[in-house]
């Protein structure tokens, strides 16, 4: 907090000075001295701090990932930048200039980001030369297990240091990965007073919960902080969440940020502009593609398909059409093939280079579709694919996409389906804007050019 103060100081300042020493700015608030400027600190440098507080800045940042920590600190100075102008109009004070706070915005988050993450890469440093670490002792043998030696194995940056595990029925001795089996849960009050242990990781497998009660009194007698991983992972979503009913925790198995009126509402607005935008941009291409397949083959330039879409309910997607027309009935429950003979010579153009799919824009619009989202398959694939692979429905909780997680990262066409699902569930779970944008400027580097399309 000291350092954070420090940074605070040292950007405001450098703010006032670009403003007003550099000449790249108008004079507006020159009127007010430097020293009313710097008074201005005494709100600005403790507000801050408990803002960044508030925004869980202080908190352990041996896992916590740079992006999130990133985020948290531009949400603070926003919400400082915009409290403090509001508190100007309070105090009618014209001349303090906004431009200079504006400035201080964009200085404080750099030199915030530029400061935290030196911080982190010498505190990792240390810890991976086997300094400052966190000694923790796993309480059950299981895959939970398992997946947490892994994870701390594979990044020594975070600075965990697991002493053993203690388990009833796992012979002892038993090493999984350097880490070995120490004892039973029963040495539990031994060994605990005479080991210097930082945390206490329950780790039981799921049959194991009965003892749960009696295993947690037991680390809360010996003062250690105490964690619990669920062994459910297979079950419950990586970013499960917690209601509070009237003292009752209840989790919920799936986190979709998109059920969140606000977040639906917002996404649902970058779909309409972005659709309307990108319509008026390929408006010439899609006329020059209509009037390509309309010389070069016979039936409709347009080709729509039932398509399983948002809550498994049914719509009609549109596609340019790229086959030989064909009957319903002769129709193929498949994906097509390479060298498929049904594709017509600009079809393969297009479903290459994925044009075909431009037509999609108008599902957009319309609320079928979303720009970024899981593709959406037909009923036949549906029914299919449910039965065999677990969470696969939980796509349809979501609009389907034009573009998506999963096909930016080459998981399109005739390619792995729980692969596709896998990172389908990942999107699903993490949605925010800022992800939406990300997947729609890559699609524009490698998401157009499909080799698995035939």
């Amino acid at each position: 907090m000291v350092l954070d103060a420090v940074v605070i100081i040292f950007s405001y300042v450098l703010a006032y000075f670009i403003k007003f020493k550099t000449g790249l700015f108008d004079n507006e608030g020159a009127a007010l001295s430097f020293e009313i400027y710097l008074s201005a600190l005494l709100v600005i440098v403790p507000g801050y701090l408990m803002l960044y507080a508030l925004f869980n800045l202080y908190t352990s940042k041996r896992i916590q990932a740079r992006r999130i920590e990133c985020s948290n600190i531009i949400k603070a100075n926003t919400i400082g930048l915009l409290c403090f102008i509001v508190g100007l109009y309070v105090i009618n004070e014209p001349n303090f200039s906004r431009s200079m706070m504006f400035i201080f915005y964009v200085v404080n988050i750099g030199f915030e980001v530029l400061f935290r993450n030196i911080v982190r890469y010498a505190l990792r440093s240390v810890r991976e030369s086997g300094f400052n670490l966190k000694h923790v002792l796993l309480v059950g043998y299981s895959r939970a297990a398992e997946q947490y030696i892994d994870r701390i194995k594979a990044n020594p940056q975070w600075g965990y240091m697991i002493r053993g595990i203690l388990d009833d029925e796992v012979e002892r001795g038993t090493i999984y990965k350097g880490v070995k089996v120490i004892g039973t849960i029963e040495n539990l009050p031994i060994i605990l007073p005479e080991n210097k242990l930082d945390e206490i990781a329950i780790t039981l497998s799921i049959n194991k919960y009965g003892k749960l009660e009696q295993i947690v009194n037991m680390c809360e007698k010996s003062g250690v902080h105490t964690k619990f991983i669920p062994d459910y992972n297979n079950i419950i979503s990586t970013r499960p969440y917690t209601e509070d009913l009237l003292g009752l925790p209840v989790i919920n198995i799936r986190n979709v940020p998109l059920t969140n009126f606000f977040n639906s509402t917002l996404k649902r607005c970058m779909d309409i502009a972005g659709s309307i935008g990108a319509i008026i941009i390929f408006s010439p291409l899609m006329l020059l593609v209509s009037i390509l397949i309309k010389c070069t083959s016979k039936g409709p330039v347009m080709f729509t398909q039932e398509r399983i879409g948002l809550h498994n309910k049914q719509f009609k997607m549109y596609k340019f059409r790229s086959m030989e027309v064909q009957q319903p009935k002769e129709e193929r429950g498949a994906w097509t093939v390479q060298d498929d003979p049904r594709v017509t010579p600009i079809g393969k153009i297009i479903r290459r280079t994925s044009i075909d799919e431009l037509p999609q824009l108008f599902n957009v619009l319309k609320g079928d579709m979303s720009l970024v989202g899981p593709r959406p398959e037909r009923a036949f694939f549906v029914d299919k694919f449910k039965e065999e692979i677990p969470r696969y429905m939980v796509k349809h909780q979501v609009r389907p996409g034009m573009t998506g997680w999963a096909q930016i990262n080459g998981y399109r066409g005739n390619t792995s389906i729980k692969k596709r699902i896998e990172y389908d569930l990942y999107y699903i779970e993490n949605w925010t804007l800022a992800f939406d944008i990300k997947i729609l400027f890559l699609t524009i580097f490698k998401g157009f050019i499909n080799k698995n399309a035939y």
